[in-house]
């Protein structure tokens, strides 16, 4: 279990500790052939909140994203197969399968019908929106009459 990351107004958790939940870093990785997670960063901006999944190798179309009763689930399943025959025989022939899911609980905070995904470079970009109620406003100045 990691120490929380950061924690705003006393003791009251962030959102950063409820996202990563306590067990976060449980299942990162696995000794299991053929699964692996890719590494992810959570940002927390004024407006929203930022998951980048870095993930190389796989296009948008490996990805499976679904939000379920406040839960975001990444998943992603990859297979590749090359084949070398040689007078109708297999001379050699090589298959991999590779998948992994990541799931996150999200804070009520969030507008989830304005969640919108992004991929480019290998980088998988997830940006979550905060409603406007939860969005941090400057101190308001108050006239004295």
């Amino acid at each position: 279990m990691l120490p929380m990351l950061r924690r705003t107004r006393g003791n009251v958790p962030s959102f950063i500790d409820e996202f990563f939940g306590k067990d976060w870093m449980d299942s990162v990785f696995s000794d299991s052939p053929g699964i692996s997670t890719p590494a992810v960063n959570v940002k927390e901006t004024d407006n929203d909140y930022q998951i980048e999944v870095a993930a190389p190798g796989l296009d948008k179309k490996d990805f499976n994203i679904n939000l379920e009763h406040n839960v975001l689930t990444i998943s992603s399943e990859k297979e590749h197969k090359e084949e070398k025959k040689e007078d109708g025989q297999y001379m050699r022939r090589e298959f991999s399968y590779a998948s992994f899911n990541r799931s996150f609980t999200l804070p009520e905070a969030v507008d989830a019908d304005k969640i919108k995904a992004t991929h480019k470079d290998g980088i998988l970009l997830i940006t979550i929106p905060k409603r406007e109620e939860a969005k941090r406003k400057p101190p308001k100045q108050i006239d004295i009459s």
